[in-house]
This record gives C-alpha cells, sequence and structure tokens, in this order.
C-alpha cells in the first residue's frame, strides 16, 4: 500500500511540474489529465471512492477535455507573452518561496493540534464510500437532492430553448430542402444580349 502511495504521490508531483513548465498548451493540458488521474488514485489508497470517482468523471471527463477541445481549437500565439512571462519569473519565484514555507510550516505545526471533530452520521467500515453517500442522499436528504436535480434540468432545457429561438434576418440552413434540390430545380440559364446588364436577363424554363 505505501508503495502505491509513493508511487501516485511522486506521478502527482511531476505531473503538476509539468503543467506548469510545458510550452505546448495541448501538453500541459494532457498533463492535467495525468495529475487528476494520479490523484484519484490517491482518494481510492484513502478510501474516499466517491471523490476519486467525481476526479475521474467531472474533472477528466469534462473540465480537462473541455480546456484541451479549447486551447485545440483557439490559435493563440503563445510565442508572444514568453518576454512577458520572463519578466515576471522573479516574482513569481519569490511568491512560490513563500507559498512553499508557509505549507512547511503547516505540515510541521499544523499536525500536532489537529482534533477530529465528531462525526453526525454512524461510520460503518463495512460499507463502502459510494456506497454510505448514496444511501444518505438517497434516504435522508432526498427531498434537497431531487431539488438540485431539478434546478440543473430546468437549466438545461432553458439552454437548449434558448438555441432554438427564431430571429429575423439571420441565414439558416435547410438540411431537407437542400437534400431534395436536384438539377432542375437547381441550375437556371440566362441569356443576355450584349451590354444589357444584369437587371433585365430572360431566364429560360
Amino acid at each position: 500500500m505505501a508503495l502505491f502511495f509513493y508511487m501516485f504521490a511522486i506521478l502527482t508531483v511531476i505531473s503538476g511540474l509539468m503543467v506548469i513548465t510545458s510550452r505546448n498548451p495541448v501538453h500541459a493540458v494532457l498533463w492535467l489529465i495525468f495529475a487528476f488521474c494520479n490523484g484519484a488514485g490517491l482518494m481510492v489508497l484513502m478510501g474516499a471512492e466517491f471523490i476519486a470517482m467525481m476526479l475521474i468523471i467531472i474533472y477528466v471527463g469534462a473540465v480537462a477535455v473541455l480546456f484541451l477541445f479549447v486551447v485545440m481549437m483557439l490559435d493563440v500565439k503563445f510565442a508572444e507573452f514568453t518576454g512577458k512571462i520572463r519578466q515576471e519569473m522573479t516574482f513569481a519565484f519569490v511568491m512560490a518561496t513563500f507559498l512553499f514555507i508557509d505549507l512547511v510550516i503547516i505540515v510541521l505545526l499544523g499536525s500536532k493540534t489537529i482534533v477530529m471533530a465528531p462525526s453526525g452520521f454512524a461510520i460503518s467500515t463495512d460499507l463502502g464510500n459510494a456506497y454510505a453517500i448514496g444511501r444518505v442522499l438517497y434516504t435522508e436528504f432526498i427531498l434537497p437532492f431531487q431539488t438540485c436535480g431539478i434546478i440543473l434540468f430546468v437549466g438545461m432545457i432553458a439552454s437548449i430553448a434558448l438555441t432554438l429561438r427564431t430571429r429575423d434576418g439571420v441565414k439558416r440552413q435547410d438540411v431537407g430542402a437542400q437534400i431534395a434540390r436536384n438539377k432542375d430545380n437547381s441550375i437556371e440559364f440566362a441569356q443576355s444580349n450584349g451590354k444589357q446588364g444584369l437587371n433585365n436577363l430572360n431566364y429560360d424554363n
């Protein structure tokens, strides 16, 4: 168990460093996804399977993939920011040093004064983390849980309804009409006599 903990922890730190040091933004997002996966592995080792699943489903499956597609679709010239970033490296290094010292102080002094608060629910070691959370959500908190689901559903329906609004002057494609077109109603022949112009053309049906 200790071997897996150190393995996931080292990989998480390495991937986190690669996120902030990668020059290619696509590679940075891929390293971020790898960091989330290793963080999920640490949560599984600590017995928090529900949080591990949320990391994979929400962060990796939605947020990180969204970042990846946005970065790939946007043609951002990151070379323009290179000089500005180099000017701010000194300030960033000083802030990182202060944060590191703060974390060391918290780890060395804070661990001696931590007091575990008693839980309001009965904790059973025979049940899994996800099963215990699901049992509480669907029994004691069923109404708030369903209310949250209804609110999210209403927001989804509202966003779909906003995209279906029709506005004047906006060109839209009619796929059915485009598929139904053939050469008889798509090609028109016109005759022009000399310098007659386009307004007085006679079309042959």
